[in-house]
């Protein structure tokens, strides 16, 4: 079986990465679901990896361009599926072992230099361990964890292809 040209490929990823950040943004927006910090930077983690395949679709590169583009995009999968991990284990941790939830983004882009904010969001909070939607018995850290692992065959098929 063949597979699609490799700038079908991007494209379709890039498609799959903006309906993730539309169906995040409904469900921050429409159904008042905050994100917390690990949302976030998973959410920067789709976005990345979404413009990276957009960025290869539109160049079209040949075999070697190919691979840099899916190992630039297989890092931030890599990248995003490691905070989705952290954030399922804490929602698995009791509640009086976890950290204590983080001030407002902005407050910390203020008072705090980027080292410590970085440290802070990505050892995740009370906020991050908080279940608060399912489907099909699945949190969103879960579903997230599917999607990036969708993107990593995305990455993986355009490593290992051989045209």
């Amino acid at each position: 079986m063949r597979l699609a040209s490799p700038r079908s490929l991007f494209l379709l990823a890039f498609i799959g990465s903006a309906l993730l950040i539309v169906v995040a943004l409904y469900m921050e927006h429409v159904m008042g679901l905050a994100p917390c910090p690990l949302c976030i930077v998973q959410r920067i983690c789709v976005i990345a990896f979404g413009l990276t395949c957009l960025v290869a679709a539109i160049h079209g590169p040949a075999k070697t361009g190919r691979r840099v583009y899916a190992g630039v995009g297989l890092l931030f999968v890599l990248f995003g599926s490691a905070t989705a991990i952290r954030q399922i284990w804490l929602q698995s941790v009791p509640a009086d072992q976890l950290p204590s939830c983080l001030p407002s983004l902005e407050y910390m882009m203020e008072a705090l230099p980027f080292q410590e904010i970085a440290r802070l969001v990505l050892h995740g909070t009370a906020e991050c361990a908080e279940v608060s939607w399912t489907m099909l018995g699945l949190s969103i850290p879960e579903w997230s964890l599917l999607a990036f692992i969708g993107m990593a065959i995305v990455c993986l098929a355009q490593l290992l292809r051989r045209d």
